[in-house]
């Protein structure tokens, strides 16, 4: 036949028939076998989904409220922050761009008191950089009138002072008056026309937003100190970056998304990799199994293997018999593994909240997680390569038995069958 007889006689071994309760147990090792390699793929397939999707989702909400790239005049100032927009648009990537000044500071309502940072932002130009500025939230920031001092908050950080629509709170800063000898912070009362809600913790629960003029005047300056800007993809705020720091005139300090929170995706990343490595050691452990099926399975077939020698098969045939056997069995783990892998991370966000439901639990603490939700994203390049490895590991578990097999005497192996 052209099909190898090694590999008839392989897949043969993988199914073990039931002639005795030794052949029954090694069929049972063969499905322990490829259970283990299945469960270990399955298991490192949805964790890197996870990884993904927290990645994504979490990144998402932190584009949807910081710029895409921030300028910053190296005077302190931007005088003429219209051109220095349109000078920037020269640039095909960049969209928009919106002028902002940023004040941290304590906010305060009777004896609550909560940090957070304030934006000083004009909505209308706003909405031009901003994603997040879209119904509820769009609607409370276009509240903001210059000299009036209102203030939108983060939904979670009205809820920590315990204020709604129409609330007093009050703004407590460092004075901005140097010549005091003994510095008192400046206040300032704020009335509040609204919340917003980005679903990301950090910035529901530490942020605020009022009109850049009057963020202008408790800072005693007469110009914007920063510039937002937007661009057409997000992941290229980088390169970008770089290209407007060489193409404007003036002495710009430019800086992306990424660079304000390099921290956090190097950590993501780390923790990925470390994820990756910990779990390809499940996989490997899953293969021991598969080593012990073929040694269980060559000590067995002694008889075996003696009779084909006599017949004439040499020992690499011996050895790649039983390296059939083996990697079968990896390959069929690997092959329910992820299909159960992909199947679960497809559905994850479903099953999660019929866990949630179903136990009265919050899997994720958004104090801690930021988001409130289980992510998944499903990327082919990690199936591909956690394919790989488990395949690499079942192959590699393969090769000690399957030599061990070679070494088997014809005429000891058949001195008493």
């Amino acid at each position: 036949m052209a099909f190898p007889y090694e590999w008839q006689i392989g897949v043969r071994y993988l199914r073990a028939g039931r002639r005795s309760g030794r052949n029954s147990f090694i069929s049972f090792m063969s499905l322990v076998s490829i259970a283990g390699v299945g469960l270990g793929v399955a298991a490192l397939i949805v964790v890197l989904s996870i990884m993904n999707g927290f990645q994504r989702d979490v990144g998402a909400r932190m584009v949807a409220v910081l710029s895409h790239i921030e300028l910053y005049d190296a005077r302190g100032v931007l005088p003429d922050w219209q051109a220095t927009v349109r000078d920037a648009q020269r640039n095909p990537a960049v969209q928009g761009g919106a002028p902002f000044v940023e004040l941290p500071g304590m906010l305060l309502q009777e004896d609550i008191m909560k940090p957070a940072l304030l934006r000083g932002i004009l909505p209308q130009d706003e909405a031009k950089v901003a994603e997040f500025m879209r119904g509820k939230n769009a609607d409370a920031l276009a509240a903001l009138t210059p000299g009036a001092f209102q203030i939108v908050l983060g939904s979670e950080l009205a809820k920590a002072l315990n204020v709604k629509k129409g609330d007093n709170v009050v703004l407590a800063m460092p004075s901005q008056d140097s010549s005091v000898a003994n510095v008192m912070p400046q206040t300032r009362r704020f009335t509040v026309a609204g919340t917003f809600e980005i679903g990301h913790f950090e910035f529901d629960s530490g942020m605020a937003f009022i009109h850049l003029q009057d963020a202008e005047q408790i800072l005693h300056v007469n110009y914007p100190t920063g510039l937002r800007l937007r661009i057409a993809d997000a992941n290229q705020a980088p390169q970008v970056a770089r290209e407007l720091k060489n193409s404007l005139n003036g002495d710009y300090i430019v800086r992306d998304w990424t660079q304000r929170n390099a921290n956090w995706f190097a950590a993501v990343q780390s923790q990925k990799h470390m994820m990756f490595i910990i779990l390809t050691l499940i996989v490997a452990v899953a293969a021991f199994n598969v080593v012990a099926m073929l040694v269980m399975s060559v000590t067995d077939k002694r008889a075996d293997i003696a009779i084909l020698r006599t017949l004439g098969a040499s020992p690499p045939s011996i050895m790649k018999i039983f390296v059939v056997q083996g990697l079968l069995s990896g390959l069929l783990g690997v092959l329910a593994g992820t299909i159960g892998g992909v199947l679960i991370a497809w559905n994850l966000p479903s099953i999660a909240n019929g866990i949630e439901q179903l136990f009265g639990i919050h899997i994720l603490d958004k104090n801690i997680y930021f988001i409130t939700s289980v992510p998944s994203q499903l990327l082919w390049s990690d199936v591909g390569g956690v394919v790989g490895v488990a395949v690499a590991l079942s192959f590699l578990s393969t090769l000690y038995p399957s030599w061990w097999a070679t070494r088997t005497n014809p005429a000891e192996a058949l001195r008493y069958e």
